[in-house]
């Protein structure tokens, strides 16, 4: 039977953003979905199969932030990648808690973000294993 792949969740309201990251998740061999607010995200059937989230911190409704809020009190925490234009309006990744693996700021490099997506499998993997 083969492995299920790892699911990485791509939140932002700019679709030119969420379609460039999708690419080159799939490129790297993952599987990807896009949604383009937190509310779609929290509708997804299969949350309980990401294995990382990539959220912009800044759309309207509901943020990032509070989506990553939201997954933690609904105990569906999950190892999450923020990123930002705006990174003087938010509060450092090391205050948000420890399931946070990165905050980067738009535009970056494609490799930073590769980081970052093995840092959130490498500590989804350790959660779960129970260290």
């Amino acid at each position: 039977m083969p492995t299920k792949r790892p699911l990485i969740a791509i939140v932002d309201d700019d679709e030119p953003m969420r379609e460039a990251i999708k690419g080159l998740m799939r490129s790297m061999g993952f599987d990807a979905e896009t949604f383009s607010s937190a509310d779609d995200f929290l509708s997804f059937p299969h949350i309980s199969r990401t294995a990382c989230l990539v959220t912009d911190i800044n759309m309207p409704g509901m943020s990032g932030l509070d989506l990553h809020r939201r997954l933690v009190a609904l105990g569906r925490s999950i190892p999450t990648v923020l990123i930002t234009a705006f990174p003087e309006r938010n509060a450092p990744a090391s205050a948000l808690g420890a399931e946070i693996v990165g905050c980067l700021t738009k535009p970056f490099g494609e490799q930073v973000l590769l980081d970052c997506i093995r840092s959130a499998l490498a500590f989804g993997s350790e959660d779960q294993s129970g260290s």
